[in-house]
């Protein structure tokens, strides 16, 4: 799970430009994922959105 803006990624269909690359900061929610939008707005909230994400990803693992 992480957060760039090092590589072009596949917009979904509902993207107004969908089916081309754009490079633009996204997330990757997990290893083999390709990456989805993220709109980075300051590091403020870029760290408490990594954080909210760890939280929520740890919270799931402890219910297996």
């Amino acid at each position: 799970m992480g957060y760039d803006n090092a590589h072009a990624i596949k917009l979904p269909k509902k993207f107004k430009h969908a089916g081309r690359r754009l490079t633009f900061d996204h997330q990757h929610r997990h290893a083999t994922d390709q990456g989805v939008p993220y709109e980075f707005k300051d590091a403020h909230q870029l760290l408490a959105d990594f954080f909210a994400e760890v939280d929520r990803v740890l919270s799931e693992v402890r219910k297996r």
